[in-house]
């Protein structure tokens, strides 16, 4: 999921780079500052759609780990109201007051000598026609990955990339459109993103439905709920862009309002490997939550801090050692610019690895319902330390000190959750279970479950045999400790059979058997083509023939309940024995 996520988080700020390396070389600097003063505005709708898109991340994982279809029908269709509803009211209200909010980002008042002024707004207006794009596009990215196209993903955001150079180029060589050219650019190659991903969802292979039934006030508020984490996260971000861009002003002028946000720029992009990571985390966390799974949890805390450790020591090796190079894209014949964006993007790049850390353990705790401390986190991370080191050093040393308060905020920060979790786990066992963060009593008992990996039909006698060893050491009665194993091996058996050999790709099942509270859970989790038992015995139910499709009519007749779901390109089978 991490490469896809990543190339998926660069939806918003591939367009924003491109539209800052155009504006500043061929539209020069008063541009870029105007483009400067806009990006809060550009912040405050990706905040929307951030909501909703981990809205649906948290809601579905956890309709994902019981393998509840109704709910994620459910949450697929409160989440596309709901941005239309965000995009018609933010189209509205950013034509209506461009004027005024320009002046409220700090562009000054209008007048005819205030060119700034007027970019910013002509900026704002080109932008926000591609809102309902914008939006949609954020939405469409979970719910594709939640149904395994992935690929689908990358050809629209490389549709996105590719129609945005083409359309910049046209407005600045053609059209000549200035400001609002560029933003129209981005707004239309919105669009082109939106048209790749919505194939998918108007297809008859969709596992997603509109339900007008299912948009319930509950599904809006836990869709709501689960989003205002990441809403506080991006408000407390445009917080802070709007506090600097004002320091900034004051203590070096238009050239230090303009370096930052060449800096602004190229740090989405770094921040792209980071929220990738945080994403894949969130999505993950939230399905292995509600399914119980401790020692998941557990293992998916080590990997994502392995990845954004890795990713991020990378990365800012690269832009310590290619900073001069990278702003020059956006400052060609601006020496000023150039030499105070150059040295403050290298003091950013220092921030990278506890900024990605801080956010993929944000989004890994708003997974397991720590929705509180992830807000904490969050304020902190985004203003609270970074605005006080900016206000301090602003006066002390200057722009440079407001260039290092990127930095200390993010390493604060991580120190200041990193010890609570600490001593909230004392009584915790490996490094990762603390952080982990988990109650005691969370999940399965220890000896109260088992778990199995599946390659072929050795490795499934294997796994009956453990399962029925298993169930006889809890002193469950015979006949239970025969069905068990037998039920597990009726359905691993038809997987291996049907698909496994469908084509070249690795595969497995992974299986899993919970006590818990006087039930036998029984999992199965394959990555196969996709194939529904359940729906299967019910269009098969009235077959006269009493004896085909034997072992699955025996298991569906004989379980209390079954539940089946595809998603992040698995089958999800859940059988309550």
């Amino acid at each position: 999921m991490l490469v896809t996520q990543i190339i998926s988080a660069m939806t918003v700020t591939i367009c924003m780079l491109i539209d800052s390396i155009m504006i500043s070389r061929f539209l020069g600097v008063d541009s870029m500052t105007a483009y400067g003063f806009a990006s809060p505005v550009l912040l405050v709708f990706a905040a929307f759609g951030s909501m909703l898109s981990a809205g649906v991340q948290v809601v579905c994982g956890k309709a994902m780990g019981i393998a509840d279809r109704e709910k994620m029908d459910a949450c697929y269709t409160v989440s596309m109201l709901m941005a239309a509803l965000v995009a018609a009211v933010g189209l509205v209200l950013v034509f209506a007051l461009s004027g005024p909010l320009s002046s409220l980002l700090g562009a000054g008042k209008p007048g005819p000598e205030n060119e700034v002024h007027r970019l910013t707004q002509d900026y704002l207006k080109g932008f926000i026609i591609g809102a309902p794009a914008f939006i949609f596009a954020q939405i469409m990215v979970p719910f594709l990955q939640i149904a395994g196209k992935r690929t689908l993903l990358v050809a629209a955001v490389l549709a996105m990339t590719v129609s945005d150079v083409v359309l910049d180029i046209l407005n600045v060589f053609v059209f000549r459109g200035g400001t609002f050219g560029m933003g129209l650019a981005s707004s239309l190659s919105y669009y082109i993103a939106f048209a790749v991903g919505i194939t998918y969802f108007i297809g008859k292979k969709c596992i997603f439905r509109l339900k007008k039934s299912a948009a319930g006030a509950a599904v809006v508020r836990e869709v709501l709920e689960s989003g205002i984490p990441t809403v506080i996260n991006q408000i407390s971000l445009v917080a802070l862009v709007f506090l600097l861009n004002r320091l900034l002003m004051k203590t070096g002028g238009g050239a230090a309002v303009a370096a930052y946000s060449v800096i602004s720029t190229l740090g989405n992009i770094c921040y792209c490997f980071g929220s990738g990571t945080a994403a894949v985390s969130l999505t993950l966390s939230a399905f292995f939550y509600h399914d119980e799974d401790r020692n998941s949890l557990i293992a998916l805390v080590k990997i994502q801090t392995a990845w954004a450790f890795f990713l991020n020591m990378i990365l800012i090796g690269i832009v310590e050692l290619l900073a001069p190079f990278m702003v020059r894209l956006f400052t060609a014949g601006k020496p000023e610019v150039t030499y105070l964006a150059a040295k403050g993007l290298r003091l950013f790049a220092l921030s990278l690895l506890p900024s990605a850390l801080n956010t993929t353990f944000k989004n890994y705790y708003q997974g397991v319902d720590r929705v509180r401390f992830t807000e904490m986190i969050s304020v902190l991370q985004n203003f609270v330390f970074t605005a006080v080191y900016a206000l301090l050093f602003a006066h002390l040393v200057g722009t440079d000190g407001i260039f290092w308060s990127f930095v200390l905020g993010e390493t604060t920060a991580f120190l200041v959750w990193t010890v609570i979790v600490l001593a909230a786990g004392k009584k915790a066992g490996s490094a990762a279970d603390r952080f982990s963060y988990l109650p005691q009593d969370f999940g399965a008992r220890d000896g109260d479950s088992i778990d199995f990996t599946i390659h072929n039909v050795e490795e499934l006698s294997e796994a009956a045999q453990a399962v029925g060893e298993f169930c006889s050491s809890h002193g469950d009665p015979e006949r239970d400790c025969l069905f068990i194993p037998l039920c597990i091996e009726e359905m691993a058996a038809n997987i291996l059979q049907h698909g496994f050999n469908k084509d070249r790709a690795s595969h497995s099942i992974h299986g899993r058997l919970v006590r818990r509270d006087g039930l036998r859970i029984v999992r199965l989790r394959d990555n196969c083509v996709n194939f529904d038992p359940v729906d299967y015995m019910k269009l098969h139910e009235k077959d006269e023939d009493p004896t085909t499709h034997l072992g699955i009519r025996m298991v569906m007749k004989t379980v209390r309940e079954a539940n089946y779901q595809t998603s992040l390109g698995l089958n999800n089978l859940t059988m309550i024995l």
